[in-house]
């Protein structure tokens, strides 16, 4: 479940990936099976190919890819989600989640 992010932000999101281009969005979520992990950021991209090259790119294994709905994505939590925040300037979503 996604908390802390508004309707305006996740349509953005949705716009962005629908247009096949990489999209990021950091939100607080809560999931039993990471029970240390309270934010997750989805990079997201309707062009699966380009997502794929994205995850190889950053270290990422595409086979975990959520690509069962139209809004394809990669999740990403913990130590790898802030250095990859880091490393594509993504500021603002470490500062507002607290990760910087």
């Amino acid at each position: 479940m996604a908390f802390g992010i508004t309707r305006q932000e996740m349509e953005q999101w949705k716009t962005v990936v629908a247009r096949g281009e990489i999209a990021f969005l950091t939100h607080y979520w809560i999931d039993p099976r990471f029970p240390d992990m309270r934010t997750v950021t989805k990079v997201g991209c309707a062009d699966m190919e380009k997502l794929s090259r994205w995850c190889l790119d950053n270290g990422l294994n595409p086979r975990y890819i959520h690509a069962r709905s139209q809004f394809p994505h990669f999740d990403l939590i913990g130590a790898k989600q802030r250095e990859v925040l880091l490393r594509t300037n993504q500021l603002e979503q470490l500062e507002r989640f607290g990760m910087k």
